[in-house]
């Protein structure tokens, strides 16, 4: 996996956008860095200011693992769309996300039932809607904290799928779409001739494995050697580079 900033990288985008595309990002470690308190990440007015003017040549999505009501405020431009909870929260289906909510009914009692435990193990539960997060960042014993949402997860049924994150554990209903199935749901309703999608974490995989040849995918960091994005980016600090240069083709092309 090459740096996006490459001759084939720019190919690649340069070839991308000629096909009038949907440019979607995930959030946190992507358009905002990651933070211990989740609750102050913020996209930075750099990268706010160069999508606003994206999005008036190109549908934009921001497609996340945060809730709708969550995000929208921490964003500073207004995307064409946002799709939350990983893919399992749209404004477009709010029957389905609401099916997918209560779904978690029975794992939202059992760890409810035992959040003082979790809570003194230094996990810290947030209640989505549509998926379930148990963050362990601010654990002095990471180790002693994963054992204790492993107990507690091993308990539940089939109809629930687990996946990590970054010090985080999600939990959503088997049944919930992926980030692959949003994206592509996003590409279709937009009539758009493919995507660019950035993500840094295991749940943008899905897209990345999915993406057709012609898509641009971007894995945001190094941590994973083994990612299926075509094309990498150090951190979200080389995101206003990116974007300039999506624009730099935009202005070129007229």
């Amino acid at each position: 996996m090459k740096h996006f900033f490459c001759t084939e990288g720019e190919a690649a985008l340069a070839e991308l956008l000629r096909r009038q595309p949907l440019l979607a990002f995930d959030f946190d470690g992507t358009l905002a860095p990651i933070v211990a308190r989740p609750e102050d990440a913020r996209v930075a007015p750099a990268v706010s200011r160069r999508l606003a003017r994206l999005a008036e040549r190109w549908p934009v999505a921001v497609v996340t693992g945060r809730q709708l009501a969550d995000v929208r405020e921490r964003l500073g431009f207004a995307p064409g769309c946002i799709v939350g909870n990983h893919g399992a929260e749209s404004l477009a289906d709010p029957a389905a996300a609401e099916r997918l909510a209560r779904a978690l009914d029975g794992a939202r009692a059992l760890l409810g039932a035992h959040e003082a435990a979790l809570a003194a193990a230094g996990v810290t539960l947030e209640d989505k809607g549509q998926s379930l997060a148990l963050h362990y960042r601010l654990a002095r014993d990471r180790d002693r904290a994963r054992a204790e949402i492993d107990a507690l997860l091993a308990r539940l049924g089939p109809e629930l799928k687990v996946f990590g994150g970054k010090l985080v554990c999600n939990l959503m209903a088997a049944t919930a779409p992926d980030k692959a199935g949003a994206v592509q749901a996003l590409v279709t309703a937009a009539g758009a001739g493919g995507a660019l999608f950035a993500g840094d974490d295991v749940n943008d995989e899905p897209v990345f494995a999915a993406a057709p040849p012609h898509w641009l995918t971007l894995k945001v960091g190094r941590d994973d050697p083994a990612s299926r994005a075509r094309f990498l980016l150090d951190s979200p600090a080389e995101m206003p580079m990116l974007l300039d240069r999506i624009l730099a083709l935009a202005d070129a092309a007229g």
